[in-house]
């Protein structure tokens, strides 16, 4: 289960927290404008946009979980169990394999809007990029500094979102989540007044009280309303320091902690990471479990013409100062 959000100031923040039981051995990868991705179905586009994000790396191809490319645009694959359905391979289709959505978009799409274009005419398929890595059953969350949609690959078809708060977990679908944002319209981030009864002689008693109802538990439901909640409300930074550091807020107000998420017998689902990616700078924020110091990886730093992957190894482990 995981949650992503997208937080605008005078730049554009995209990230996600990754929530998972065991890691694959993310790490920060630089794909640059030259690297062969060798499609399965479709020719090599002529041009192609570098891109940064966290992967696993699989006989040396990026399998992207979230990422941005060098020109402002950001997604994110979440988990859809249940809900995503893959298609065959389909003749006379520009046929996707789900693998390669991510690196398909980012690598062609400038915008949003050349997103959707891209989708609208792709069939994104269930061939499996190995025999240990078959499909994963995800759903989409793209983003710009304009524009924030979802993406969601059903039976009945492709739908496509627009995406006011700019937040996107897991189950049930994006437009059923939306719905239930309904049953809080009442919650404010001011103190209540009392319209239970003008009979009734009723005061706050604590800080915090128009948030009353505001849901805590780790459900995706649950997650969605509360981080929409958050993202909507918080406060701008005066600089980029403030800026990442509230995002990195807004996603902890969802970070699941071991021990809470039984998903087998002694095995809990937790927050591996959490990323921000700075759509207009290409800067890559993260932190982990273990180590909440925030990282920087800069793809600008990088040579971009290069043919060649550039990866960072996801640093995991705290850093304590000692001011005494």
């Amino acid at each position: 289960m995981c949650t992503a959000a997208c937080f605008k100031d005078k730049d554009c923040y995209f990230g996600r927290n990754l929530d998972y039981e065991f890691s694959y051995g993310e790490q920060i990868v630089v794909t640059p404008r030259n690297f062969e991705y060798g499609f399965r179905y479709t020719d090599e586009p002529s041009y192609k946009y570098a891109i940064i994000g966290m992967a696993h790396v699989s006989d040396g191809y990026p399998l992207y979980y979230d990422a941005m490319n060098e020109k402002g645009l950001g997604m994110a694959g979440l988990n859809f169990v249940g809900n995503a359905y893959f298609n065959p391979v389909v003749e006379n289709k520009t046929n996707v394999c789900s693998f390669e959505f991510i690196p398909w978009i980012l690598c062609q799409c400038k915008t949003v809007e050349e997103a959707i274009h891209l989708i609208n005419e792709m069939n994104l398929c269930d061939t499996p990029f190995s025999a240990s890595f078959p499909p994963a059953s995800l759903h989409y969350m793209i983003s710009d500094s304009n524009k924030t949609i979802t993406v969601e690959i059903m039976k009945d078809g492709v739908h496509i979102y627009d995406n006011p708060v700019g937040v996107l977990t897991n189950n049930p679908p994006f437009d059923k989540q939306m719905f239930n944002l309904n049953n809080y319209m009442y919650l404010s981030t001011k103190q209540p007044e009392n319209t239970f009864s003008k009979d009734v002689n009723l005061s706050t008693y604590s800080r915090g009280m128009g948030a009353l109802g505001l849901p805590g538990d780790l459900s995706s439901a649950s997650r969605f309303v509360r981080v929409a909640f958050t993202n909507m409300n918080v406060t701008k930074g005066l600089n980029e320091q403030e800026n990442v550091s509230q995002f990195f807020h807004i996603l902890g107000s969802v970070e699941q902690q071991k021990g809470l998420c039984e998903v087998a017998e002694g095995k809990y689902e937790y927050t591996i990471y959490t990323s921000c990616c700075n759509l207009n700078k290409g800067i890559y924020y993260y932190s982990t479990y273990h180590g909440h110091t925030i990282k920087a990886v800069d793809m600008h730093k990088v040579d971009l013409d290069n043919r060649d992957l550039t990866c960072y190894p996801m640093i995991d482990e705290e850093v304590f100062f000692e001011q005494n």
